[in-house]
């Protein structure tokens, strides 16, 4: 959901008068854009806290002359309520209603409804939104990523790795980036790029969870067992209940129970 905060300072910044922002200095809104901006704030936290209530205030202010700002806020709501598939028609619309918009504009909403389609579990159109938004905004790292985890669900594992690359080229300490290829390296069975990926992350962020335990797991693969396991027990002591240290103690467990019955 940060992806979708991130654009909604854009859309408030937007639905100022664009005579307000002159000579490199922003005077001072005006009353109606000021109150513009409240009201798109206040609808946003809504659609955090209340979505049901948001979209009520988001179907009120559209009528009122809210625009794009308020169906963004209506999208948002009903990404909230765990109605993705709206959501992401919704985007879907509102990206091609701002067609007079900034092409930067459009691709992160365009990207927003990629997310919502993938949450709505429908990677292909997921890939379609993800590669129109890359058309507005193509080196844009968070959408590379997007596409790029797209594409590993979709085991199309080397485009995730071909997106992550083009992310790690011009930002090479982006730990996600890295987890990301190593995991899709590893699908490949290639464990000496996705160990050394792994590793990366792991100098970057020693305490991350998930580097921790993708570099588990490719030691595992390996036959590095006293690694792996140093790995997941790690795993397991930052953040025990999360997934992450769910899967970590599982593969303690087996790797326990393979020592067991390899001892007898």
């Amino acid at each position: 959901m940060s992806r979708f905060w991130g654009l909604a300072i854009v859309l408030m910044v937007l639905a100022a008068p664009r005579a307000a922002f002159c000579a490199g200095k922003q005077p001072a809104e005006p009353p109606s854009a000021a109150a513009a901006a409240a009201r798109y704030a206040r609808c946003l936290q809504l659609a955090d806290t209340h979505p049901l209530s948001a979209q009520y205030f988001a179907k009120s202010w559209g009528k009122e002359g809210g625009a794009h700002p308020a169906q963004h806020c209506a999208a948002v709501a009903l990404f909230r309520l765990g109605k993705y598939k709206e959501a992401a028609i919704r985007l879907d619309a509102l990206a091609h209603e701002m067609d007079q918009d900034p092409p930067s504009l459009r691709g992160h909403v365009l990207d927003q409804a990629g997310e919502a389609w993938l949450m709505a579990g429908d990677p292909v159109r997921a890939y379609a939104d993800l590669g129109a938004a890359l058309v507005q905004l193509p080196n844009d790292p968070g959408i590379l990523i997007d596409r790029a985890q797209v594409e590993a669900l979709s085991r199309n594992f080397a485009g995730a790795v071909h997106d992550l690359t083009r992310v790690l080229e011009k930002y090479p300490k982006r730990v996600d980036a890295l987890v990301y290829r190593a995991s899709a390296y590893q699908a490949l069975g290639r464990f000496g790029p996705a160990l050394a990926d792994a590793d990366a992350a792991v100098a970057l962020a020693p305490h991350s969870v998930p580097a921790l335990l993708e570099r588990g797991n490719i030691r595992g693969l390996e036959g590095n067992l006293a690694g792996a396991r140093a790995d997941w027990l790690r795993v397991v002591k930052l953040s025990p209940k999360s997934a992450a240290g769910l899967a970590a103690a599982a593969n303690l467990k087996a790797l326990d129970a393979k020592s067991h019955r390899g001892g007898r």
